[in-house]
Order: structure tokens, then sequence, then C-alpha cells
């Protein structure tokens, strides 16, 4: 059987506003501008969240290297 293991260029990142829940329990987050909410509350545990940053790959990118 045949594996070849192709030689794949590292994903970009950019640091991106998210906004990350303030439970010590919960660990999740979102993309601030997939926020419909100017404060939004935790859609797993319905805590407050806060704005931070996250180093994350854009979007578009793996639309446009195709």
């Amino acid at each position: 059987m045949y594996h070849s293991k192709k030689n794949l260029e590292p994903i970009p990142e950019q640091q991106t506003s998210v906004w990350m829940c303030t439970s010590d329990d919960c660990t999740c987050w979102m993309r601030e501008n997939y926020s419909f909410e100017k404060l939004p509350t935790c859609p797993i545990c319905q805590s407050k969240m806060v704005k931070e940053t996250k180093m994350l790959p854009p979007l578009n990118w793996a639309y446009n290297n195709r």
C-alpha cells in the first residue's frame, strides 16, 4: 500500500478579537465579528463574556487557497 505525506504549507494566523467565557469551568469562545450582541452571554453556561484576542487563521484563507 502506498502512503505519501503531502508537504502542506502552514496555515497563517492573525490576531483576532474574540469573546471568552469568564467561567473557570467553561472554555467557550467566539469570534467578535460573529456575535450579534454588544455584550454577549456564554451560549454554553450563560456566564458573562469578556473581549480578548486569539491567534486564529482567517476564515477566508481556506476558500482562497483551494
